[in-house]
């Protein structure tokens, strides 16, 4: 006889109002839900909480560390890991249900990933399906370490070992509502992904190295998604997104140098 397969959602918030209920709303068929707030001064904890969600608070100390240690709080057999501003197509939710009502054969599953900017699905431009592995057995084996994100500065990703598999409907990110909600993003994640460049080693001291990566990267990067990926059948939405993704590649690097030229 085959064990009960629970499902927990592990969530992280920080001022997160706007967005938490409607991520909660679509997982109300869980088990147990676990949100992890690193010092909200909105009304993120108490909507949660008025949606079944096990409220924990722990200070911030990275995405990955945070989402990991959400996981830790986690009982059920299946974790599902999502952002604040994510939520599950109906669909998706029906398919996770009846999923975890059999016997599932793989131990993690990818989610396909409806990006939104400026509430329009981003269709093209390598932008969708965006798959990332967001369900997975808690315990891939018996006596194995529970799955958890690697830990670096952006870009977290999970690790489990085992087979994986993808599900065929859509979760839905409303990533970013406004061009200024973009920016503040970008500038945020810019400064992580210069990070990574300086782990990485991937800065110049030249002034040929430094205009290849300052302004040659980023527009070689606009011009392969928004012309060869198609991007540019996304409208005038997708124009700016590329067009400003662009340029979080050239801050990006741009913040390395800065880093190198400090020291």
């Amino acid at each position: 006889m085959s064990m009960p397969q629970t499902l927990s959602v592990a969530i992280i918030t920080l001022n997160e109002e706007k967005n938490i209920r409607r991520t909660l709303a679509s997982v109300q068929f869980a088990d147990e839900i676990i949100v992890v707030d690193s010092g909200s001064t909105d009304r993120t904890i108490e909507i949660a909480r008025s949606l079944k969600a096990n409220v924990l608070s722990e200070p911030w100390r990275g995405f990955a560390v945070q989402k990991n240690f959400a996981i830790e709080q986690c009982k059920g057999t299946w974790v599902l890991s999502l952002d604040a501003d994510e939520e599950l197509t109906p669909e998706l939710q029906t398919e996770i249900q009846t999923l975890l009502h059999n016997t599932p054969r793989a131990d993690a599953y990818m989610l396909r990933r409806r990006n939104l900017f400026l509430n329009r699905w981003v269709r093209y431009g390598g932008y969708y399906p965006d798959p990332k592995l967001r369900l997975f057995r808690r315990h891939a084996a018996n006596f194995a370490p529970p799955a958890r994100f690697t830990e670096r500065p952006v870009h977290e990703t999970v690790s489990v070992d085992g087979h994986i598999e993808t599900l065929r409907n859509d979760l839905i990110h409303h990533a970013y509502p406004t061009i200024e909600s973009y920016i503040e993003h970008m500038d945020r994640y810019s400064t992580l992904g210069a990070e990574v460049v300086l782990a990485k080693g991937q800065t110049s001291h030249s002034l040929i190295g430094f205009v290849y990566r300052i302004l040659l990267v980023p527009t070689f990067t606009f011009i392969w998604n928004y012309i060869f990926r198609l991007g540019v059948l996304d409208g005038r939405e997708g124009f700016l997104l590329h067009l400003y993704h662009s340029a979080y590649t050239s801050w990006k690097y741009a913040k390395a140098w800065q880093a190198t030229r400090k020291r």
